[in-house]
């Protein structure tokens, strides 16, 4: 079966940006977080696909 959400670590490193920048900027970059669980203990994941979809977005707008 393969991996169908990244962690936020995960994600950062997928994206060579900051764990910071991922809780902080990218719901407003347009990349979609899930939560999974309640409150303080809840989990922030990003499917791995949507963020794969955003990665060629952007190349896209900068022309590459």
């Amino acid at each position: 079966m393969t991996q169908q959400f990244m962690s936020v670590k995960e994600t950062a490193e997928y994206l060579n940006m900051s764990v910071a920048w991922v809780y902080r900027d990218a719901g407003r970059a347009g990349l979609v977080p899930y939560r999974f669980g309640c409150g303080r203990n809840a989990k922030l994941q990003f499917k791995m696909s949507e963020v794969q979809a955003w990665v060629k977005q952007q190349q896209r707008l900068a022309g590459g």
